[in-house]
């Protein structure tokens, strides 16, 4: 079997890193940023619906624009992904995207509360680039800021684990556990960081992703 070295952009240690820092991105925003989960937009997307019923369209336009950024984001991961691949430049495509999130986080955390609204933009922006450009674990598709799709596919390998004994399941389901577990770890932490700090516990989020964009450096060997 041919092997190949590869970066660590699917290993279950950034899937964990990423996790901890979407977790408290959520619980950041609910605790001090207006009681608002900035991470998956279904939410925005039901309560957009809803205003525009009851025809409140300023209100309307508080749930429209977090979704408008999260779109935004997925764009700028997709060109960021193109143009990294095209030049072949020494830092990975990923690496930038990283980086373009601690700079958004560390400004964001500055930003009083008369800004939540412009608090919630940018950090659906933030996640939605962490979501399209982390979207695998070890092979497996996995999310870094919501937890349905890992709780479904987990319950989902557990079924396939039990019926058939199939060893892989057994592992993946312990992969999308452990992410979760991850998650709900991050958000305990905001909970908590952000009880003591206020606004400026946005900046801990910082340190899984430097630490994420450090050990991209490294290669690991995958099979090919």
């Amino acid at each position: 079997m041919k092997r190949t070295h590869g970066q660590m952009s699917e290993s279950l240690l950034l899937g964990g890193l990423l996790a901890v820092a979407g977790g408290f991105f959520d619980a950041y925003t609910y605790v001090c940023r207006g009681g608002v989960f900035a991470n998956a937009q279904t939410g925005n997307i039901v309560l957009l619906g809803l205003e525009l019923a009851e025809r409140q369209w300023l209100r309307a336009l508080t749930y429209l624009l977090p979704i408008l950024a999260f779109a935004l984001g997925v764009m700028v991961a997709v060109r960021v992904k193109q143009r990294g691949q095209a030049s072949h430049g020494r830092m990975h495509w990923r690496q930038v995207i990283v980086l373009a999130e601690i700079v958004i986080l560390a400004g964001t955390a500055f930003l009083p509360q008369q800004m939540n609204m412009l608090v919630t933009i940018l950090i659906s922006l933030v996640c939605a680039m962490q979501a399209e450009t982390f979207r695998k674990v070890r092979g497996s598709a996995f999310a870094t800021t919501m937890c349905t799709g890992n709780l479904r596919s987990g319950v989902e390998q557990l079924m396939i684990w039990r019926q058939t004994g199939n060893p892989d399941a057994a592992r993946k389901m312990r992969r999308y556990s452990a992410v979760i577990l991850f998650f709900i770890l991050g958000g305990a932490l905001g909970a908590l960081c952000t009880d003591l700090l206020g606004e400026r516990a946005l900046l801990l989020t910082c340190a899984p992703l430097l630490a994420v964009f450090a050990i991209m450096f490294i290669r690991e060997e995958a099979e090919e």
